[in-house]
Order: structure tokens, then C-alpha cells, then sequence
């Protein structure tokens, strides 16, 4: 039986064909829906972890048991992981371990672009590239047996449009593979530098077996067209390659750590011309050159963004006239939603024009206009710690007029450590946690601080006043962001504390909640000062009537909310609640 899947469906129903028992992730995009599939499978134990490299220590502790474990992220998570992933790359695994690194050419929704087939090769392990969605499914089963068989963790890599793209898949049954049982082994398991030494022997062994195996896998094909061109290619980029060179001789690796230097010998014999066509870093292409081999590469094609097959095609067309015109795609830039509780946080920030260190999440989406409140963002939790660097490089002063920002979920991620550190090192920091009760932009995942677990069980909820008083923070206070006077007292008491100051600005995510009845503006009070505009919100327009010498506020009632800010920066008080309009009306 077939099923259409996309490439994160696939991964899900793949691992639970193999058997697998134990699957943890931390959401992001474009690797989320894979663990949200797998919930789905009995049998399975999933988990939203923390952060990735907590996810990749709980499935590891699972392997170590003997039960098959698969952790998923996306690339900038692999990074959170690198450290016991490589360690994993030495101690091997008893049960197969599947680590599944989602890469995002392109930056669709990440910070970098970074090429995490460089990962699986300085932590020499081996790589699977699938190039659709049955061979994600098909791969995931795959890299299981070869995690078993050659003792090591699998590094799965798939990019975004394999996550998120669509094909046939056949659907098979769940295995039962046969568990080995947990025995003590602590020259295996336990590292010390002793032990490391004579592990790392066994892992450049290693090496070579998987490098004859990749010989002979029947997922490294030779596909035999026309021999003026021969194209050695991976993963997605063999489909862009396959349209644009449909006549083409093809040599298709899926193994791509180690590669194998025979076929790919052996192909280069019979054909005239080698291309090599890859998203991301030449990774294939050096590694080839560095045979001896001459081929073209990204000379032609770009490193940067996402390929096409029209990209690929237009790389090595020499007429400029035969090139085709790039889609003009309208601008669609990305803005808060309405109704989101950060906005008025964000609002009062730029009113008082404050230095914003910003982290990752929808709230980083305060740096755009018209809010403009926020400096920075690096990357998960940098927000406490940049802060505090910043203040003890340029002193208390600049303290007073600087915030961080951070959201509740990638507090818990990685913000609880820098916020101990600036505890502890007598920084003088102003934290904001804008806390919604959930994993905004993924999703709405759950997290510690809702108390939910992944099958929307009820765990324990630690609440993150909690912890911040944990770490020792002395001012603390909690309030609701569309209340903007509180906000901005709350805010400039912060600002004057000696010493770390926390505010948790908590309401729910709007897409957790009923919208309220929609607000209106009052044609006859608006004075067309378009201060209403300055809080960014989507369902605030204007209009010019003729009738009109300004312009006219007006509220799209199918995207309002019913937050009520737009009426508390109305000076004109011209924008009314629907209970307002009722009481004028009687």
C-alpha cells in the first residue's frame, strides 16, 4: 500500500517500521513535524526535550539499553548537540541510533545556512542523503541496520524541500528487531582519556569498513544516459539535476560519508565530462577533486540558497538570452500576529528607545518595522548571555537603557545558564521572559513551563519565576503585556534596579485563544495621526476617503483580536470596544 507523505512523514513512519522505541526532539523548523508524527505511532516513546543536546543524551541513554533511538533537529540544533554526538561517534551504540540533522538551504526560517554534512564527517560517522520522501522512509529503516552493523550513531541529513515536499511512499509493517540486552562495558561507554585513545583506533577501522560497504550499496546507483556529461550528485539535488539534465549519465550517492571512491572511479572512466551538483558546500566536489578527478562544480553553481532545477539549468547555460527570467514574487514580509501578546512589550521598548538583545523565536519578529525593537539575535539563548557581556564591557550606564529579550521556551532551552552566570558574575542585566505558555513559532509545542508532555499528557509544570529565583535574582516581577502602563513602569523599574532584574510578561499565544470581539474606530473622533499604526498590528489599516482631508483608521474585523491596544496608544480615543458601541447605542 501507498500513502503520499511529506519527507518529515516519511521519517516518522520509517522509524516506526524499524522498530524503533524511543524518539526525543526539540522543534524547529524544518524538522518539527517529524516527532509530531511519530507521535502518532504506538509503541514509541516520544519526548520534547529541553534542547537538542538533551534530546540527543535521552535517545542515547535509550541506545545504550539496546532499544533502537532516532533524536531530530533542525541544523543550528545539531550544533547545541555537537558535543555528545561526537563523543557518541566514538562509543558506538548498541542499539541502532538514527540522528536526523534538517538543513535549511535557502534560510526559509534560520539564522545561517550552514552544511551539517560537515558534521557527519568530523565526527566520522556516516551520512544518508534521501532524495524524496520513500527514500527518507526508506533511509531512516536503513540507518538503522547500519548503526547495528557497523556500531555507530547514523547522521540522517535531509534539507527543507525533502521535509516538507510531498511523493509516494510504500507503507510496510512495523519490525521487531531483536533487542540486545544492557551489559556494563566501560571502556566502550565511559570516557576517559585512556579509553578514548583505543576507541578512536576502532572508529578509523570503522571508517574503512563503511567505505567497502559503500561500495557495494545498491542506494549508490549508476544511472547510464548520454556519456558527454556525467553528473555525481545527492539528496535533493539529484531530482533539480535529473530535470535539468534529463539525458545525462548520473552517478546518485546516498551514502555520502564515506563515499565510494571505486564506483565513483569507475563512473568517471566512461563518461567525458564530470559535473557535480550539490546544495550547500562543495563537500562531494573536494572530496572527488582530492582523487585526482577533474570536475565542475561551484564554479558554476551557487553556494548560496536553495537550488532549482532552473538554477542548476541556467548554471551552465553560456547564452545569456537563453536564460530564464527569475519570478518576481511579491514581498511578504513576516510580522506578529494580531492579538500576540509581545507586542505591546515590544511597543513600550521602542518608546522608550532602549538597546534590545533578541534571541530566537516569533518574537524576534519585534526587530522589523514598525516596532524596531530589537539589536541582535545569534542564536538560542545568546540574548542573556550578549546582554551581559555588552553591560560589563561598557558599564552600569549603558545598563540603564538596555533589555533582554527572550521567550519562555528558549528560556528553558538555553537561557537558564546565563542567567546564573550574570547571577553570579554581579552582572547588572534586565531580563524580559515573554512568556505565551507554549512553543510559538514551531507550532505550540509543549515545554516545562506548560506542563504538557509531547501526547498531551500532563506532566509537572515548572514555572519560570521559579527558576529565576533559583538562580538568585532578587527583582522579580510579573506582568500582563497588554496592559501597556504596566508595562512601561515595570519596564523603567527594571531599568533602575542595581543589580538582575527579571520581568515575566505573560499572557497565551492569540492562536490559543477565542478573539475577542472585534474593535472599530470612530470616523467622527479620528484625527488620521496614525499613532495606532506604530504598534505593527496586521488588522490596522487606512484608508483616504474623498470626503477626508487625512486618512482614516480602519480595524479588519476578520483579523482582530480584541487585545485592546490599539485603543490604549489611541490619543484621539477614537477606537472603541464592541462593549463601548454597545452602551453609546442604548
Amino acid at each position: 500500500m501507498k500513502s503520499l507523505l511529506s519527507g518529515n512523514e516519511a521519517v516518522a513512519r520509517g522509524a516506526w517500521e524499524a522498530g524503533c522505541t524511543v524518539a526525543t526532539a526539540y522543534p524547529g523548523t524544518p524538522s518539527t513535524e517529524i516527532l509530531e508524527n511519530i507521535i502518532k505511532y504506538p509503541g514509541i516513546y516520544t519526548e520534547w526535550a529541553v534542547n537538542e543536546k538533551v534530546a540527543l543524551e535521552v535517545a542515547a541513554g535509550a541506545c545504550f539499553s539496546g532499544a533502537r533511538a532516532l533524536v531530530a533537529m533542525k541544523h543550528v540544533g545539531l550544533n547545541v548537540a555537537a558535543d555528545p554526538m561526537f563523543t557518541m561517534g566514538y562509543s558506538g551504540v548498541t542499539g541502532g541510533f538514527v540522528i536526523i540533522s534538517a538543513d535549511d538551504p535557502g534560510l526559509w526560517s534560520s539564522q545561517n545556512e550552514q552544511d551539517n554534512r560537515h558534521y557527519g564527517r568530523h565526527a566520522k560517522i556516516p551520512i544518508l542523503e534521501p532524495s524524496d520522501s520513500n527514500e527518507a522512509k526508506l533511509f531512516t529503516k536503513l540507518g538503522f541496520e547500519i548503526s547495528e552493523k557497523f556500531d555507530t550513531p547514523v547522521l540522517l541529513r535531509l534539507t527543507t524541500r525533502i521535509c516538507h515536499s510531498t511523493c509516494p511512499v510504500e507503507l510496510g509493517k512495523r519490525e521487531k528487531p531483536k533487542r540486545k540486552a544492557y551489559v556494563k562495558d566501560i571502556k566502550k561507554r565511559l570516557f576517559l582519556p585512556a579509553h578514548g585513545r583505543l576507541r578512536h583506533v576502532v572508529i578509523e577501522a570503522r571508517l574503512k569498513k563503511l567505505t567497502a560497504f559503500s561500495e557495494t550499496l545498491s542506494y549508490n546507483t549508476i544511472e547510464w544516459g548520454k556519456k558527454t556529461i556525467g553528473i555525481i550528485t545527492s539528496g535533493i539535488s539529484y531530482q533539480y539535476a535529473k530535470e535539468a539534465f534529463p539525458n545525462a549519465s548520473f552517478l546518485k550517492l546516498s551514502l555520502t560519508h564515506p563515499i565510494p571512491e571505486k564506483l565513483i572511479r569507475r563512473f568517471a572512466r566512461r563518461v567525458k565530462k564530470i559535473i557535480v551538483v550539490e546544495e550547500g558546500d562543495p563537500i562531494l566536489e573536494t572530496e572527488i577533486r582530492a582523487m585526482g578527478i577533474k570536475v565542475t562544480g561551484k564554479a558554476k553553481i551557487p553556494v548560496c540558497g536553495e537550488l532549482t532545477q532552473k538554477i542548476v539549468r541556467e548554471s551552465f547555460v553560456r547564452k545569456t538570452s537563453a536564460r530564464i527570467k527569475p519570478y518576481k514574487v511579491p514581498a511578504r514580509p513576516p510580522v506578529l500576529c494580531p492579538g500576540c501578546p509581545h507586542r505591546g512589550v515590544y511597543h513600550i521598548i521602542n518608546k522608550l528607545k532602549l538597546t534590545v538583545i533578541g534571541d530566537i523565536g516569533c518574537y524576534t519578529l519585534g526587530a522589523l518595522p514598525p516596532l524596531n525593537a530589537m539589536d541582535t539575535c545569534i542564536c538560542m539563548g545568546a540574548s542573556v548571555t550578549n546582554a551581559h557581556g555588552l553591560e560589563k564591557a561598557l558599564g552600569k550606564d549603558f545598563s540603564k537603557k538596555l533589555v533582554a529579550v527572550i521567550g519562555d521556551s528558549t528560556f528553558f532551552h538555553s537561557g537558564i545558564t546565563g542567567l546564573a552566570n550574570a547571577v553570579y558574575n554581579r552582572g547588572n542585566l534586565n531580563l524580559l521572559i515573554l512568556d505565551n505558555y507554549t512553543t510559538a513559532m514551531t507550532g505550540h509545542q509543549p515545554h516545562p513551563g506548560t506542563g504538557k508532555l509531547a501526547r498531551g499528557e500532563q506532566g509537572k509544570r515548572i514555572p519560570p519565576e521559579e527558576v529565576v529565583k533559583g538562580c538568585g535574582v532578587e527583582f522579580l516581577k510579573i506582568v500582563d503585556p497588554n496592559d501597556l502602563k504596566a508595562t512601561e513602569h515595570a519596564i523603567k523599574q527594571a531599568l533602575e534596579f542595581d543589580g538582575v532584574a527579571v520581568l515575566i510578561f505573560r499572557r497565551p499565544c492569540a492562536l490559543l485563544l477565542k478573539p475577542n470581539p472585534a474593535y472599530v474606530v470612530a470616523p467622527d473622533l479620528c484625527k488620521g495621526c496614525r499613532l495606532c499604526l506604530r504598534i505593527g498590528c496586521p488588522a490596522i489599516n487606512l484608508q483616504f476617503p474623498e470626503d477626508r482631508e487625512k486618512p482614516l483608521a480602519v480595524i479588519d474585523p476578520t483579523l482582530c483580536f480584541g487585545c485592546g491596544l490599539c485603543a490604549q496608544v489611541c490619543t484621539c480615543h477614537a477606537i472603541l470596544a464592541p462593549t463601548k458601541i454597545k452602551k453609546d447605542k442604548q
